[in-house]
């Protein structure tokens, strides 16, 4: 299961590497990350394998988790242009609403929605 978590830190300098070095010392690998926010705040979108040394090690750095759910990661085989326009097709032929998406290592993207099972569903994954 991939876990998407949020982090909300100030927008500063050395926020990213205070929160990637809290999730290292876990000794957990960041699988992806985005960041949005262009004011004081900042939100950060960390994909991890193992959620809960993460979210341990980062309460004890002094940073929360102030949001996370299960997310589907798709392996892209042909990385050619294209391949995220036909998976976005097919998740909105099946009605469903994506409210999260993002690129990972190793050419995957990360999908989130209210929807978790229809997505699943849509992009026939299994776990």
């Amino acid at each position: 299961m991939s876990m998407d978590l949020v982090i909300e830190v100030d927008n500063e300098p050395g926020a990213l590497a205070r929160v990637a070095a809290a999730i290292s010392d876990a000794g957990v690998n960041i699988a992806a990350a985005t960041c949005t926010g262009a004011a004081e705040r900042a939100e950060l979108h960390i994909l991890v394998p193992h959620a809960e040394a993460a979210r341990h090690s980062l309460s004890i750095s002094h940073l929360a988790v102030t949001r996370e759910r299960e997310v589907v990661v798709i392996e892209v085989q042909d990385d050619k242009p294209g391949v995220l326009a036909d998976l976005a097709r097919t998740i909105a032929k099946a009605g469903i609403d994506l409210d999260l998406v993002y690129v990972a290592t190793h050419n995957r993207v990360v999908f989130g929605s209210l929807d978790l099972d229809g997505l699943k569903k849509a992009l026939a994954v299994r776990h």
